[in-house]
């Protein structure tokens, strides 16, 4: 302290001083504040945080080491440094024709106070005039980045904000929309009168399921009422999905069939118009060093197989469609509906790891939410390494034997025994040529229908159980499916989730509490809260029993015992 130059005036400020700290400095003032009771002398105030401790100048002790060094001669000590003010963050402006330029474009032609936004395919359309880049092929051909790649950037700061599954849909934020509003003054003879992002009440009159111009000319039609004069309001390119079926200019006639919301229209598809496809997922290996042998031994069998990560499953069949472009008329972003058919494959290790873990009820579970009908547990046999008259040879035996028979019986899949993986690989082949025969066949009474079911039509992944439970059950022999990328939304771990799949898998980490459980307990208290508030309204002893005597009309395993009914008490009705 002697050797700092500087004069406080309170000891709270000697924290910018090596060596001395909060505690230290509260001693002082302590001490200060003693002295001055003692001697009458006004005690001096304290000064405000954001005045000296957070901005103020950092010191150059060799300055001040200098200045301490100074003969009494020497000149006055100079003045501390004013506090730097903080910067304001400037405000964000994409460049000229950018990749976020065009999508805040395209995005602002939606009403500001509109609460669906455009689909990926629809924000292309709409964005893509205003842009020198891409959005679906790279400019350079090394790379694999596209103009899309920008939204990620959006997403970040705010600007945009995404919601909706299995459709994933954008919407401007309201920050994101000031910097749409701030692009709109800079655009060619645009005036704040003659330009209109959004809905407008003169624009109604436009048809519902029609589409208005591009964007681009409606900046031409505003620059001729500039010329003549008068001003004109800029219909929506884009209607809200949410009253009427999206549709393109080229529509298939079969895609417009229903206006109305609620009813979910499938689309029924020509047979030969797509291929029958086995895709496998990337952690479908032999070894961790021989990673191509499943897919070089089904290439031998005449069967090309289709590499990728997938959400659920690891073997599943696609209907790839010859013309890409084929569902985009029907508004789609993908060209491959899933087929109902998915494998889970299981080494008998794995199956016994898969059991102690938990991991094999709550793929089961997921199997189950995904609405695939015809599941395939392909179990591998593996020399496990035990003594197989030991005791615990005995209970990996039962465990695997009730696991398989669980699985056919409750869950209704079916089971396939292998011997090794080759005779798996030989499997696949075989399936892939049997789907190829039911869905190819150029024979119309052979051939089985395939329909789609539009992902513009489904909300959540409940409303896409629902759908594909009832037209099933009007059409048993028409197969439906959503596309490729619909299904992995739907089925995506990591995707946004609703706040009943979280509150399922909130109750499913308690052991014990498998997925038919959770579902009872869900639908019994909705929300976690509405379960929280159901313990809090009884006493300590009452809630040991709550959930079990709710559900004691329950049989098998969806039935719940007293003891897990306890332990269920324990973490949810627990005080404080």
């Amino acid at each position: 302290m002697k050797a700092c130059p500087l004069e406080f005036q309170h000891p709270s400020q000697a924290q910018q001083l090596n060596g001395l700290g909060p505690k230290l400095c509260d001693r002082l003032t302590d001490k200060l504040k003693a002295y001055c009771e003692e001697n009458g002398l006004p005690m001096p105030e304290h000064p405000h945080k954001g005045s000296y401790l957070l901005p103020y100048p950092m010191i150059d002790w060799t300055h001040l080491r200098n200045l301490a060094n100074k003969r009494p001669s020497d000149e006055g000590l100079p003045d501390p440094q004013p506090a730097k003010k903080a910067r304001k963050p400037k405000p964000y402006v994409p460049a000229l024709r950018s990749g976020p330029y065009a999508l805040l474009l395209g995005l602002a032609t939606l009403d500001e106070s509109a609460s669906q936004g455009l689909t990926k395919a629809q924000l292309i359309e709409a964005a893509q005039p205003h842009c020198d880049s891409s959005f679906t092929a790279p400019s350079d051909p090394t790379k694999f980045y596209t103009a899309w790649n920008s939204m990620k950037t959006l997403v970040q700061k705010d600007l945009v904000y995404e919601h909706g599954r299995p459709l994933r849909r954008y919407a401007l934020s309201e920050d994101g929309w000031e910097v749409a509003k701030r692009i709109q003054k800079t655009l060619p003879g645009a005036d704040q009168n003659t330009l209109s992002f959004g809905n407008q009440s003169t624009a109604t009159s436009t048809g519902r399921g029609e589409r208005s111009q591009s964007v681009l000319d409606d900046v031409d039609q505003v620059s001729r009422a500039n010329q003549t004069g008068s001003n004109v309001v800029v219909p929506v390119p884009l209607q809200e999905e949410s009253e009427e079926t999206f549709t393109t200019q080229n529509q298939h006639p079969k895609g417009n069939e229903s206006t109305d919301s609620t009813t979910v229209t499938p689309i029924n598809l020509p047979p030969n118009s797509f291929t029958v496809e086995l895709v496998l997922d990337t952690r479908e290996v032999r070894t961790s060093k021989d990673r191509d042998y499943i897919s070089n031994e089904l290439i031998k069998k005449g069967v090309e197989p289709e590499v990728r990560a997938l959400e659920l499953g690891d073997a599943m069949w696609v209907a790839k469609f010859k013309d890409p472009n084929f569902l985009s008329r029907y508004g789609e972003e993908s060209d491959e509906i899933m087929l109902d058919w998915i494998v889970e494959r299981k080494r008998l290790d794995d199956l016994v790891g898969s059991i102690k873990d938990g991991r094999f009820h709550e793929q089961k579970f997921r199997l189950r939410r995904s609405g695939i009908k015809n599941v395939i547990y392909l179990i591998e046999e593996f020399n496990m390494t035990y003594d197989s008259s030991s005791a615990s040879a005995l209970k990996y035996q039962e465990m695997v034997a009730s696991a398989i028979a669980s699985t056919q019986v409750v869950n209704g899949y079916f089971v396939k025994k292998t011997k090794n993986l080759d005779d798996s690989i030989r499997y696949l082949a075989r399936m892939t040529s049997l789907l190829r025969k039911m869905y190819e066949s150029s024979s119309s009474t052979a051939n089985t229908p395939l329909a789609l079911i539009p992902s513009r039509q489904l909300s959540s992944s409940q409303a896409y159980l629902n759908t594909i439970n009832d037209l099933r059950s009007q059409n048993p022999s028409i197969t439906y499916g959503v596309t490729f990328s619909a299904f992995s939304s739907i089925t995506s771990k990591s995707d946004v989730l609703a706040l009943r799949d979280v509150f399922l898998k909130m109750l499913m980490c308690t052991r014990g509490v498998t997925g038919d459980k959770a579902l009872e307990i869900q639908r019994r208290w909705q929300t976690p809260r509405a379960l929280v508030e159901a313990f809090e309204a009884l006493d300590s002893k009452d809630r040991e029993t709550l959930v079990s005597e709710r559900m004691k009309t329950l049989v098998g395993r969806k039935k719940i015992a007293k003891a897990l009914s306890k332990k269920i008490a324990e973490i949810w009705g627990e005080d404080g």
